[in-house]
């Protein structure tokens, strides 16, 4: 619905209303009929009791971290994830007095090792963003409430279609809608995913708080990209698994990173915790980054944008654009390397995306 703000029938309605004892719509940030249809499809795709819609995916990361830390509070997080939500963790986070502790997101025991007292949260990414490695939730989840620690996961490049959290134990779930569930590179937005209570403080906090309020059309956007989710991620899903088995062959890749096949070191952990093995992938080129640069210069049918999840087949090189603002220290801890590229399968033909990478390549 396009209304920024909504009529009352009498001013005792209004006040009610405020005073939280009747259900009404009073003004846009607080609350809107499209946006809430979304929050529940999302609800209901997760498996969660409740969800709110942010204006984009890092208002939903930020929105989770912020409405459960606090000066003093300490987070454990991935080397390797996304790198603006890497930024905000890094960089944002210590202006409020919040540090964090990043570890090999592989490994149980490195998040095990990296707890303090003072851990308030535990964030995963699972399949990892660039590098496709693979967390084992559900061990993580024992470890979390075990701790009495919010476990929080983004769950994007997986999307709902191959795995969901809540079910593995997690508390959060959060998404760039902008991807995937909207599926058609046209809307941005975000969404955290959990229990009513968990939940709450993020609408309060980054929705009514800070202004980080997505706009009901792109709400319907989202909604309409959600009735093709299935088909879209069914088709990609496949179309990723046929390339990263005929890239592993080709001459010019050094290695390829797809949890789908049975090389991937976290294979087995994600035939457990997943339907399917999602539409992103990753590989190293045998010729470093020069070779990327041809590479990502060369390909025709795939276009080179920094997204994923999109109906369009997306490459990207994440060194020098979505990790770029890692210092190379970490970026080396990390294993984002130079050759390395990451591709996000669309619905083409997997034929004409195949003699597209192979004639660039």
């Amino acid at each position: 619905m396009l209304s920024s703000a909504f009529a009352f029938g009498s001013a005792d309605e209004a006040a009610a209303a405020f005073r939280g004892e009747a259900d009404a719509y009073i003004y846009g940030r607080w609350g809107n009929p499209s946006v809430e249809d979304l929050e529940a499809k999302v609800a209901a795709l997760e498996g969660a009791e409740a969800a709110v819609a942010t204006s984009s995916g890092m208002a939903a990361v930020t929105g989770a971290l912020l409405s459960r830390l606090a000066s003093g509070d300490h987070v454990v997080a991935p080397l390797a994830f996304y790198g603006e939500s890497a930024r905000l963790m890094r960089e944002r986070l210590p202006r409020f007095g919040i540090e964090t502790t990043f570890v090999d997101a592989t490994s149980v025991d490195a998040y095990l090792a990296a707890l303090r007292p003072t851990t308030r949260l535990v964030y995963a990414e699972s399949p990892a963003n660039p590098t496709l490695g693979i967390t084992d939730l559900e061990a993580l989840a024992q470890l979390t409430r075990s701790r009495g620690v919010p476990l929080v996961v983004d769950n994007t490049f997986a999307t709902p279609y191959c795995q969901n959290p809540l079910a593995l134990g997690a508390d959060l779930v959060v998404h760039s809608m902008t991807k995937a569930l909207g599926g058609h590179g046209d809307a941005i937005g975000g969404v955290v995913a959990g229990s009513r209570v968990m939940t709450e403080p993020v609408r309060d906090l980054v929705v009514k708080g800070l202004g980080g309020v997505l706009a009901p059309f792109n709400a319907f956007l989202i909604a309409r990209g959600i009735r093709t989710l299935a088909l879209r991620q069914e088709r990609a899903c496949a179309s990723a698994l046929t390339l990263a088995q005929r890239l592993s062959g080709h001459p010019a890749v050094a290695s390829v990173h797809y949890p789908g096949l049975s090389s991937h070191p976290g294979h087995a952990v994600a035939r457990r915790q997943m339907r399917a093995f999602g539409s992103l992938l990753a590989f190293e080129l045998a010729g470093g980054l020069e070779a990327g640069k041809r590479l990502l210069g060369a390909v025709q049918l795939v276009s080179h944008a920094v997204s994923l999840g999109d109906v369009r087949s997306l490459v990207t090189h994440p060194a020098s654009t979505t990790a770029s603002t890692m210092p190379a220290d970490l970026r080396a801890r990390a294993k984002i390397i130079d050759g390395l590229v990451r591709l996000s399968v669309g619905i083409e033909d997997v034929e004409d995306l195949w003699a597209d990478l192979s004639a660039a390549l």
